[in-house]
Parts: C-alpha cells; sequence; structure tokens
C-alpha cells in the first residue's frame, strides 16, 4: 500500500507576520463552508435505506 501523504521537509510554513484580518476572514469563511457542505451531506443521507 502506497502512502497518500507526502511528508514535507520544511523548517517552518507561512511567514514570519501574524495573518491580516482578511487573510483571517478568508479562512473562516472557507472552513464555515465546508461544515454547511458536510452537514447538508449528512442531512442527504440520514433518510435513505441501506440494503446490505
Amino acid at each position: 500500500m502506497t502512502k497518500k501523504r507526502k511528508e514535507l521537509d520544511v523548517d517552518f510554513i507561512g511567514g514570519l507576520e501574524p495573518l491580516t484580518k482578511e487573510e483571517e476572514k478568508l479562512i473562516s469563511d472557507v472552513i464555515e463552508n465546508r461544515k454547511k457542505a458536510r452537514s447538508a451531506k449528512a442531512k442527504r443521507t440520514d433518510g435513505k435505506k441501506v440494503n446490505a
């Protein structure tokens, strides 16, 4: 079986300065959208019957 992830050989990821308010908002929006999509998918599959 092969690894799906590659290990990064770096000392740090990102810049040295903190995130700007705009960057923080973009990240928050992405996380919120992913949660909504996951929640909507879970709601769609809850009512379905599963045949084993």
